[in-house]
């Protein structure tokens, strides 16, 4: 069971042409969240840290599109790795 302490960690995916909004497509907290971790690091996808966005992520079940009350600050997490992907192809 996941405690206060816990760090946890949730992966979401947005296709444009498919979803509506970003869906939660993993979450876990302790081992499961450091294997979430290792995952993206293994396939270079980058990592945004926000333990409050985090949170109310979790709470959500995996295939879930996240709450409206959410999209703003998923749209700056969205651009932040869209300048990240923009500053690693165009160095």
């Amino acid at each position: 069971m996941k405690n206060k302490k816990d760090k946890i960690a949730n992966a979401l995916r947005y296709n444009e042409e498919q979803d509506t909004a970003p869906k939660v497509i993993a979450k876990g907290a302790g081992i499961i969240a450091e294997k979430i971790k290792d995952l993206a690091k293994d396939h270079n996808i980058p990592v945004y840290k926000d333990e409050k966005l985090s949170r109310q992520l979790y709470n959500l079940s995996i295939g879930e599109e996240i709450p409206p009350e959410l999209y703003e600050v998923v749209a700056e997490v969205l651009a932040f790795i869209a300048r990240l992907d923009n500053n690693s192809t165009n160095p």
